[in-house]
């Protein structure tokens, strides 16, 4: 029977590769940690990567995906044009257009590519190698080629066929998904393998040696490659992991994120692998098949350790608690949030009825560019608020100052800045350091400036930044989730009315001041595959800027016309 293809589990010692539907069986391949550490692609010909050579992943959602990273961790010969013999990987999500992969290649001056055939996101069906082909074909009208594509056979049969009636949403093999190798560039990642020498020992590099970098968006649409190193990196993805999460060698731990994002990186790849703890992968989404789908794999593999996002959770209460209840959740003892602020009513969902009132919340806060938890509670040891980050992690010491730098002291609120360096902090911004230091360290000198906006009170931290008046709407029982704009739900009509009624809310749960001027309807909003909303492209909206900058990562970019037509006349 067909295996719904979007669970893989890594144990500490072996690791297990299951393609599983939820309703049958089907047995896991094995492999050893250090097998998927040292079969690689040096000495394979024509795929050979030597050094000042630069190695761009695209392996998305796959076992293959964490395979890989660890398999770069062991090379020193990636140059990316700074000094030295370095390393850098570069791990990009799946949802990219030929356009932005073309940049972030050309940018990055990367030599070679490695990718899936293709992936299930539910019930959708993408042709990676289609998006990686047109931009390589890109690449190389600019001058500029790429040597080597690796594809690995993950969705593909290697048989053609024309029709697609055998196949099955979500499951493998699909054999209506077809793609084309070019000849001297194009090798298929299993025909390496089985020439690649299993022995390859690692090479020692300097701490400070470039480890991976990623690109984010920032505040301006243009991509930056946020660079972070091998030594100060890998020391906090462990520590954060261990403590944040209280890992032990028995633990069953999940995140949820994708693999190609900094959550994906530190919580799914580095840390957990680092503490040696059993994990789970997951290319799937919470929807599909059904709404059930997290607290199946939570009842399979007895979880003990959850981490997803607020958006996730808000989403899948609108479906009710039967989704969640029918499965069995008493493995879990600790729930993490990640990606943005939770609004208490989600947490006390999150609480009460995934983790039946008996589990650790940890409300995480941290960015791209600090490389793991910043502001997070201890499970066990930190008194925990619905919607409060709590306190800085070890090592890391905020501020809050004014508009004019002045540091605030005790309860009030304002910008949050840190006054000292921690390991885990990006290094800079790959060929552009001038922006790395405007960016971040120009408004406040001397601090390294988030770029959000923080409330202390009470001896507790709440990240505001445009999340205050979204985690104030969100009490509002007609919306499914807000931002910057509301999402109407349960076939609430907009209306005046409803309009006055969450004005009344921003205005009683924060202050007059934070009064929204306009509210518009808005019946789906900007979110990446992996369910975080994009605020940037709601600011944009706002201004009526159509220059929104990239919307790759999105998953349904139409959304973006529909709220540019349903924009307030005056506004």
């Amino acid at each position: 029977m067909a295996a719904l293809c979007d669970t893989y589990l890594f144990r500490k010692i072996w690791t297990a590769l299951e393609r599983e539907h939820p309703k049958c069986h089907h047995t896991p391949g094995c492999g050893t940690i250090s097998d998927c550490q040292v079969r690689n692609m040096r000495g394979t010909g024509s795929a050979d990567v030597r050094e000042a050579e630069a190695l761009k992943l695209i392996i998305v959602a796959e076992f293959q995906q964490v395979e890989n990273v660890q398999v770069i961790a062991h090379w020193p010969s990636f140059h990316v044009g700074i000094s030295g013999n370095e390393i850098a990987d570069f791990l990009k999500f799946a949802g990219f257009s030929a356009e932005s992969l073309r940049d972030r290649i050309l940018d990055a001056s990367c030599s070679a590519i490695v990718t899936t055939d293709g992936v299930w996101r539910g019930a959708k069906l993408l042709n990676l190698k289609a998006i990686v082909d047109k931009a390589l074909d890109f690449c190389k009208e600019k001058g500029k080629p790429v040597t080597s594509c690796v594809v690995v056979q993950h969705l593909t049969v290697g048989e053609k066929v024309t029709s697609a009636a055998d196949d099955q949403k979500g499951k493998r093999p699909c054999k209506s998904l077809q793609i084309a190798l070019s000849e001297g560039r194009d090798m298929w990642w299993h025909e390496l393998m089985a020439s690649a020498s299993n022995v390859c020992d690692p090479e020692w590099v300097d701490a400070e040696d470039p480890l991976f970098m990623l690109y984010t968006s920032g505040s301006t649409g243009k991509p930056k490659g946020v660079l972070h190193t091998v030594g100060g990196y890998m020391i906090y993805a462990a520590t954060t992991s261990k403590y944040t999460f209280d890992l032990h060698e028995d633990d069953v731990y999940w995140c949820t994120a994708d693999i190609g994002w900094i959550t994906g990186h530190t919580y799914v790849c580095y840390g957990p692998l680092a503490n040696g703890v059993t994990s789970v992968i997951f290319e799937g989404t919470p929807m599909f098949p059904d709404a059930g789908r997290l607290w199946d794999v939570v009842d399979k593999y007895k979880v003990t350790k959850f981490y997803t996002a607020p958006t996730a959770i808000r989403s899948l209460m609108k479906f009710g608690d039967s989704y969640v209840t029918k499965y069995n959740r008493s493995s879990l003892m600790i729930l993490g949030t990640v990606g943005e602020p939770i609004n208490p009513e989600a947490w006390h969902w999150y609480y009460r009825v995934v983790g039946n009132s008996n589990c650790a919340v940890v409300d995480t806060f941290w960015q791209t560019e600090t490389g793991g938890h910043v502001i997070t509670p201890l499970p066990g040891a930190t008194k925990t608020k619905a919607g409060s980050a709590t306190f800085p992690f070890f090592g890391i010491v905020p501020a809050i100052l004014s508009d004019d730098g002045v540091e605030i002291e005790g309860p009030g609120q304002g910008y949050l800045v840190f006054k000292q360096a921690w390991p885990g902090m990006m290094r800079t911004v790959y060929g552009d350091h001038e922006r790395f230091e405007t960016t971040y360290f120009k408004k406040f000198p001397g601090f390294y400036c988030t770029g959000d906006a923080l409330e202390i009170c009470c001896s507790c931290v709440k990240i505001l930044c445009s999340a205050t008046s979204t985690v104030a709407c969100s009490t509002n029982l007609t919306l499914a989730e807000s931002a910057t704009y509301s999402e109407r739900d349960k076939g609430e009509a907009f209306t005046e009315d409803l309009v006055k009624e969450l004005t009344l809310v921003v205005r009683e749960k924060i202050g007059a001041f934070a009064q929204p001027d306009f509210m518009q309807n808005a019946p789906a909003l900007p979110k990446t595959r992996s369910g975080k909303i994009m605020r940037r492209i709601l600011r944009k909206i706002a201004v009526n800027d159509r220059n929104v900058g990239d919307t790759s990562t999105l998953a349904d970019e139409s959304v973006i016309d529909t709220l540019f037509n349903l924009r307030c006349p005056n506004a």
